[in-house]
């Protein structure tokens, strides 16, 4: 019982501290709504067919009205549907790569912090330099550009250029970590080295890593457009943002809807995790402090 209410204080006051910014509540508001339309996306759009492989000529390049909220594209299909169902794709991506590099790149600025001055540290973080100076959106890129382009592909592609921002990130709190009293405590004690590393060392490097998480999850539904965009993510007639805008580009500005709807969802969803990892960064560092 004394564990449970001291857990509910813990979160009453986490809850405080990020209810202070109200932009950050804005945010966690709009993902939620994201989530939740991207699951239960066959239920809350008018027309779940259009997500497929649909074509309705009677009724294409109609504007924004109330039977297609967000108008319909050239073949017919609502773009407020497919737009919808594209959430889906955007969310995947974000949670894939994020799932994917941060215990990969975490593990390696651990192991590289905390053996520094050894061969193993330079390795590490020399294959991490080389991989920090090529732009993220270019390497994705050039790796999507020699596969299939599948939404696995993609994401494959964005995780091979964004683990090392973790292990830079982590490296350098190892590094600064792995001279305190109690990791030397812990040493002298005979800990074995995966105890240091797992359990005196990474739980000191957690609230940094939540909040690049928080922030980098706009970053990645964008970089993740931006292939979709240029033909590499998902394929038609699967919906994707950045498909939908490049389509939709061909016919500006007569068929201004294609494209806009498409590209505001983006921008809303890149702006939703912002703001909520804005608020995540600043009840993490109250916390700290």
């Amino acid at each position: 019982m004394a564990d449970s209410a001291k857990w509910r204080e813990r979160l009453g006051r986490a809850w405080y501290k990020f209810s202070r910014n109200r932009l950050s509540v804005v945010g966690l508001v709009l993902v939620v709504g994201i989530i939740l339309l991207a699951l239960l996306a066959p239920v809350v759009v008018p027309y779940p067919e259009h997500a497929g492989a649909f074509v309705d000529y009677a009724n294409a390049n109609l504007p924004p009205s109330r039977t297609y909220l967000f108008g319909t594209d050239v073949f017919g299909r609502d773009i407020f549907s497919r737009t919808i169902f594209a959430f889906r794709g955007a969310l995947i991506m974000a949670i894939g790569v994020l799932v994917t590099v941060v215990p990969l790149g975490s593990f390696l600025g651990l192991v590289a912090g905390y053996f520094k001055g050894t061969r193993l540290e330079a390795f590490i973080m020399r294959i991490t330099d080389v991989f920090l100076a090529l732009p993220p959106l270019i390497l994705a890129l050039a790796i999507c550009a020699m596969l299939r382009p599948t939404l696995f592909n993609s994401m494959m592609a964005v995780c091979v250029s964004w683990w090392p921002w973790y292990t830079r990130l982590v490296y350098g709190m190892a590094r600064s970590v792995r001279s305190e009293f109690y990791v030397l405590a812990a040493e002298v004690a005979g800990a074995s080295k995966a105890h240091i590393l797992f359990r005196e060392i990474l739980p000191n490097c957690m609230a940094p890593i939540f909040t690049k998480m928080a922030l980098d999850v706009g970053w990645v539904i964008l970089v993740g457009a931006g292939l979709s965009f240029v033909g590499l993510g998902e394929q038609p007639p699967t919906p994707a943002l950045g498909t939908m805008v490049s389509d939709g580009a061909k016919y500006l500005p007569h068929l201004w809807w294609n494209s806009v709807f498409p590209a505001i969802a983006i921008m809303v969803m890149v702006l939703s995790f912002n703001l909520l990892g804005d608020g995540i960064r600043d009840m993490l560092a109250r916390e700290e402090a």
